[in-house]
């Protein structure tokens, strides 16, 4: 007796293939192992080493850093496959972005950024399921500590900050690259940091002082910083409390509020706008910058994902441009305008004044 073919076994049609690729679902995937080789290769110091040399064999860098010849090749190989190393003659040397970015020492080094995401972040985020969840932060326990800075692990937190200075010193250059403040003369960083911001935007505007406001345990990090680039005498800090405190310092024609609005609720940041709000004069100017989701929530990735990281760092989200003009205008403010840039830590700034 003749059987029916099972059509499960017949060979696929074109029909049967799907409409799109799985590609992209596994570039996705794996995404991390991008990152870890990064991480890895970092810790291990083979930038540091490779920094200044002609470049290494495979079996010349193992026996520099006293490792097996087999993870090292694979290390060096994933590495040069993402742009960090590239390979001449049968030596591995960094790429120019490693050299520039991946060296302690260097002018720009980055590497506080790699090491705060690899230590605090990546296992914040392997718990992200728990985070959406719960709508509480995994990189710290509110339950233990008071606020996200209040951190049991100095080294850690120093880590932490390491970062911010180099993310907010190259994202400061786009910001005073592309905002205007030749016509301000005292400019106050609330929620100022390290002081990165004022440095680099001190050192574009001679005219302009600036003065970081922040919690004393900031203000002490951000002294050092500003002493360490021969700035003291246009820059000072002003320890508070930007949400706990009535008001901010006054004496300022520019307020800036950079890389720090995504940490808070939208009631929280009104608080903050309104109280920047009473410590400009008449015709004083607010600048917001940040990593700014689109007015359709669908991007772009940067600001989408960094928006994903505050429900494992805080109580916030990163927020459009849209929103950030509809509290300006319900502050008071007038004028609004939305400048756009690429930097580490912003694509843009919402502008705006009093009138």
């Amino acid at each position: 007796m003749h059987q029916t073919r099972d059509q499960s076994l017949a060979s696929p049609t074109e029909h049967d293939l799907p409409a799109v690729s799985p590609l992209p679902l596994m570039q996705l995937s794996i995404g991390f192992w991008s990152f870890k080789a990064l991480a890895a290769a970092y810790e291990l110091d083979v930038f540091a080493r490779l920094s200044g040399t002609d470049g290494r064999t495979v079996d010349g860098l193992a026996e520099l850093l006293g490792l097996d010849q087999r993870p090292v090749e694979l290390l060096v190989t994933a590495c040069a496959s993402v742009g960090l190393l590239e390979r001449r003659e049968g030596r591995y040397v960094n790429s120019a972005l490693a050299e520039e970015f991946l060296v302690p020492d260097k002018a720009h080094h980055f590497g506080g950024w790699v090491q705060m995401l690899d230590r605090r972040l990546y296992p914040a985020w392997s718990r992200l399921t728990e985070a959406v969840r719960t709508n509480r932060p995994t990189s710290w326990n509110p339950d233990e500590q008071a606020h996200l800075f209040d951190s049991e692990d100095p080294q850690l937190l120093a880590l932490f900050w390491e970062a911010m200075h180099s993310l907010s010193t190259l994202t400061a250059r786009e910001l005073g690259s592309h905002v205007d403040l030749s016509a301000s003369t005292a400019l106050l960083d609330v929620g100022g940091g390290s002081g990165a911001f004022d440095i680099e935007l001190a050192r574009r505007y001679p005219n302009l002082r600036a003065t970081v406001f922040d919690l004393p345990p900031v203000c002490e990090i951000a002294s050092t910083k500003i002493a360490a680039a021969g700035c003291e005498d246009r820059i000072a800090v002003s320890p508070g409390d930007f949400l706990a405190d009535p008001e901010l310092p006054a004496g300022h024609d520019v307020v800036l509020l950079s890389m720090i609005m995504h940490d808070w609720t939208p009631e929280q940041d009104l608080t903050i706008l309104g109280k920047c709000f009473a410590a400009l004069p008449p015709g004083g100017r607010i600048v917001i910058s940040e990593l700014l989701v689109n007015d359709e929530k669908t991007g772009p990735p940067a600001a989408a994902l960094m928006s994903l990281n505050m429900l494992v760092e805080t109580e916030g989200r990163n927020y459009t441009a849209a929103e950030y003009e509809q509290w300006l205008h319900a502050t008071g403010f007038v004028d609004v305008e939305t400048v756009t840039f690429e930097a580490p830590g912003a694509n843009g700034a919402v502008l705006a004044r009093k009138p």
